[in-house]
């Protein structure tokens, strides 16, 4: 079982506001810790993926793997419906996640269900390729 750290420090609320500022971004870990280096006020490695793996197990964060060798990303996630209802998009090149509301996508969902009788996780799905920007 997955120990979970609870405890209210400063570091833990700061690492967690910064989530909850950038909440319709998905953030490395490398990402924060740059940030609070930048903001004269650091914050350890360990400290910053301990309080991660903790805001992961209490369901407040989601962690977004999206491929090999590749950092993990996380989202804010604690009472909001979002990255709840829609895809993910990452780019192979550039490594941007991408939200997909797709009406189209969500009928690729309902055929996986009736015809193969497997349901899909939508907001743990994560589909690979080039974004426009990318392509250009």
């Amino acid at each position: 079982m997955e120990k979970i750290f609870k405890y209210k420090t400063k570091q833990r609320e700061n690492i967690l506001n910064y989530l909850k500022e950038n909440i319709q971004k998905h953030i490395t870990a490398e990402e924060i810790i740059a940030h609070f280096k930048e903001e004269k006020n650091p914050i350890s490695k360990s400290t910053v993926y301990r309080y991660l793996d903790s805001l992961v197990a209490e369901n407040i964060i989601r962690k977004y793997i999206s491929q090999e060798r590749a950092s993990a990303c996380f989202q804010y996630i604690e009472n909001q419906k979002t990255c709840t209802n829609h895809y993910h998009m990452k780019c192979i090149k550039c490594g941007e996640l991408f939200h997909l509301d797709c009406e189209e996508v969500s009928k690729l969902e309902e055929h996986i269900l009736k015809t193969h009788s497997f349901k899909l996780d939508i907001c743990k799905t994560v589909l690979y390729g080039t974004c426009d920007k990318c392509l250009k």
